[in-house]
C-alpha cells in the first residue's frame, strides 16, 4: 500500500471561515461522509475521495453514527483510513459526528436522551479510533425528551473531553433560539447549527438564519445541490444511471417533476453566464451568505471533489443575477 504524503500547497486555495463567533474556522468546503463511505463502497475508492479533499485544504470532515449502509461503517472505515493515512495529521483535521436517529435496537438507541448520546459517541470513538471529536452535533430533536435533559449530555460530553465543540442538526428557529440559549447557560456554547439548506429547500431563511447570526453561531448546510437535483444531470431528464432510476431511496420520480426541470434550466441559463456550472453556482449561492461557515459536499469519486472547490471562483452574485433567481425559484 502505497503511503500517503499530502499535497504541500493544500492551504493555498481554500477559504477559511469563522465558525459564528467562536476561534475555530472551517474550510469553505467540508466533507461529508453520509454516502459512499459504507461497507458496500469501494475502500480505496472512499480513502482517494479523503485524500483529494485534505489535498485541497478541506480540513472538516462530517459523519454521524448511523452513516453507512450499514450503519456505523462509513466512521469504521474513516477510522481506518484516519489511522492509516492521517495519523500525523490529527491535528489539521475537524472531525464531527453526530447521534439522533435509529442506532440500535431498544430503548436507549435513538432520540434524545443522556443515556443514547453519551453511548453513541462513545461507540463512535471506538470505531474511529478516535479520544475526542471536535464537533458533537444532537442529530434531530426529540420530541419527547425535555432539551434541557439533551442539551446537558451535550455539555457533559464537552466537559468529559469527549468533544471540543457541540452542535445542533435540523432544529427550527424557535428550537434552535431554545438549545443555544441553554448550552449559553450552561457555559457550552453551541457553536454551528447543521440545516437542510439550497436553492430549492430555504426554509432556513424563515428565521433559523437570523437566530444564528444574532447568536454568533455557525452555519453548515447539508444536501446544497438538492441529492443532485442542482446539478446538470437533470437538465434533459432522468438518466437511466441516476440514484432516481435505481433506488429512489433519497430522490425519486415524484421529486422531479416538469415544473421543476424547467427552473433547473432557468437556473443553468444563469450559471453559464456567470461562467459556471450549474452545481458550482448552487455552491457559490449557498456561501454568499455570510452567516454561513461552510457547506457539506458529497462525492462519490475524487473528481467530484475538485470540480465542487470551482465554485470558490465566484462567489459574489449581482442585485440582478440575485432577483432573476429569486423570481425563477419562486414560480
Amino acid at each position: 500500500m502505497l503511503q500517503y504524503t499530502p499535497a504541500a500547497n493544500r492551504y493555498t486555495d481554500m477559504q477559511y471561515r469563522r465558525c459564528g463567533k467562536s476561534g475555530l474556522k472551517l474550510s469553505a468546503l467540508s466533507l461529508g461522509l453520509w454516502h459512499n463511505f459504507g461497507h458496500v463502497n469501494d475502500f480505496e475508492n472512499s480513502r482517494k475521495i479523503l485524500h483529494t479533499a485534505f489535498d485541497s485544504g478541506i480540513t472538516h470532515f462530517d459523519l454521524a453514527n448511523n452513516y453507512g449502509p450499514p450503519p456505523g461503517s462509513a466512521e469504521e472505515n474513516f477510522g481506518k483510513i484516519l489511522h492509516q493515512d492521517f495519523t500525523s495529521y490529527r491535528d489539521e483535521l475537524i472531525i464531527s459526528t453526530k447521534a439522533g436517529y435509529t442506532m440500535w435496537d431498544g430503548p436507549y438507541g435513538d432520540w434524545g436522551s443522556k443515556k443514547y448520546l453519551v453511548s453513541s459517541l462513545d461507540q463512535s470513538l471506538k470505531r474511529m479510533r478516535l479520544d475526542y471529536v471536535d464537533i458533537f452535533y444532537h442529530h434531530r430533536p426529540d420530541p419527547e425528551t425535555p432539551l434541557e435533559e439533551t442539551m446537558a449530555a451535550l455539555d457533559l460530553i464537552v466537559r468529559q473531553g469527549k468533544a471540543l465543540y457541540a452542535g445542533i442538526s435540523n432544529y427550527n428557529a424557535e428550537h434552535a433560539q431554545k438549545a443555544i440559549t441553554l448550552l449559553k447557560e450552561m457555559g457550552t456554547p453551541c457553536v454551528i447549527h447543521q440545516p437542510k439548506y439550497s436553492m430549492l429547500v430555504r426554509d432556513p431563511e424563515n428565521g433559523l438564519l437570523d437566530v444564528l447570526g444574532s447568536n454568533g453561531v455557525g452555519c453548515i448546510p447539508f444536501s446544497p445541490l438538492a441529492q443532485g437535483l442542482l446539478t446538470d444531470k437533470y437538465l434533459n431528464g432522468i438518466p437511466a444511471d441516476s440514484p432516481v432510476a435505481t433506488s429512489g431511496q433519497f430522490l425519486n420520480q415524484s421529486h422531479i417533476t416538469p415544473e421543476k426541470i424547467e427552473k433547473i434550466k432557468q437556473l443553468n441559463a444563469i450559471a453559464q453566464q456567470r461562467g459556471q456550472k450549474l452545481a458550482h453556482m448552487a455552491l457559490s449561492w449557498i456561501l454568499k451568505e455570510n452567516r454561513v461557515t461552510s457547506v457539506l459536499i458529497g462525492a462519490s469519486k475524487p473528481e467530484q471533489v475538485t470540480d465542487s472547490i470551482q465554485c470558490l471562483k465566484n462567489t459574489s452574485f449581482s442585485e440582478e443575477e440575485l432577483n432573476a433567481i429569486d423570481n425563477i425559484l419562486n414560480q
